[in-house]
């Protein structure tokens, strides 16, 4: 079968590894623009683009799908189907229509619960014991086509956004180059529960701060779900303090936002429990763990969102 893969992040890298490794043929990546990095702004290719370059994979980087010149250059590479992994851009029902066997995108939930941008990060901040992947064909509507497939992947309640996506993309890509496998002859079945609907919006710097007034297991979620981006952030002494990982504990004895550093960790107040931390970045340094971090406090009086 004659593919043209669309994706952007390293999330959908082992994928297209899976589809070189197949019997298919890969004819082309699509994916998002180079974009400006670090501070040169030097334009940079995205993990997909590189990748691509790297195994001689001519690339196509439309600013947008709907450019007459990419709807011309996907139309020429005469594609049986275009898999689908975080591209990153919604696709027009003409470019949509290409490939004879249509888009097939894998998304890494169990729809159609969290559709949209930040599936993973927000199931963790939800609180699900369960999360997965999802094999379906592109639609207009966002995340909305019929389904093809899913796999089920428990959730411990321990796991970070960044380990759930690299555990779901190689999991996932054994259900994508399966779809593909069997496309020709599936029939995939509509999402047909409104009620189960629920939207994972991309995450934003106000969803990353943190609340201490909210409990501490509700912090962690927060925490783990934003880590390793953008990361969960407060406040100290009027500077942005980035939280990497953290532990509930079982006491509450600290107000909310109060730092109490012993010997071998720091605790925070919250409005429950205690979070205990156990990496931080602090303004203009690297992550580091947070016994670190704390054995360079002064005594008392240490408070985020503040000084005390």
């Amino acid at each position: 079968m004659r593919l043209v893969f669309a994706g952007t992040p390293a999330v959908a890298i082992p994928s297209l590894e899976a589809l070189l490794g197949s019997g298919h043929e890969l004819a082309a990546v699509v994916t998002r623009p180079d974009a400006p990095r670090g501070r040169s702004k030097r334009l940079v290719p995205s993990e997909v683009g590189a990748w691509a370059s790297d195994h001689g994979v001519p690339v196509l980087k439309p600013e947008h799908p709907r450019d007459p010149g990419f709807v011309a250059a996907l139309t020429d590479l005469d594609p049986d189907a275009c898999p689908v992994v975080a591209y990153g851009a919604l696709v027009p029902q003409r470019v949509l229509d290409i490939p004879r066997l249509g888009w097939v995108n894998l998304h890494f939930s169990l729809l159609p619960r969290w559709r949209g941008a930040a599936p993973v990060q927000r199931a963790i901040m939800a609180g699900d014991e369960v999360t997965g992947a999802t094999t379906f064909r592109l639609v207009e509507e966002l995340d909305a086509g019929p389904v093809f497939g899913t796999l089920i992947q428990p959730l411990a309640g321990d796991e970070t956004a960044g380990e759930v996506l690299d555990l779901l993309a190689h999991e996932g890509a054994g259900l994508l180059l399966d779809t593909i496998d069997g496309l020709e002859a599936a029939e995939p079945a509509e999402q047909d529960d409104p009620d189960a609907v629920t939207v994972a919006p991309k995450i934003t710097p106000a969803d990353a701060h943190l609340d201490w007034t909210r409990d501490g297991r509700e912090l962690d979620r927060v925490v783990r779900g934003c880590s390793p981006e953008p990361m969960a952030w407060t406040t100290l002494a009027g500077q942005r303090f980035r939280i990497a990982r953290t532990r509930p504990t079982d006491a509450a004895e600290l107000e909310p936002g109060e730092v109490r550093a012993e010997k071998r960790r720091v605790l925070v107040g919250t409005g429950g429990v205690d979070l205990e931390l156990l990496q931080v970045q602090p303004a203009g340094k690297k992550v580091m763990a947070a016994a670190d971090w704390g054995r360079g406090l002064h005594a008392g009086g240490v408070r985020f969102d503040g000084p005390a």
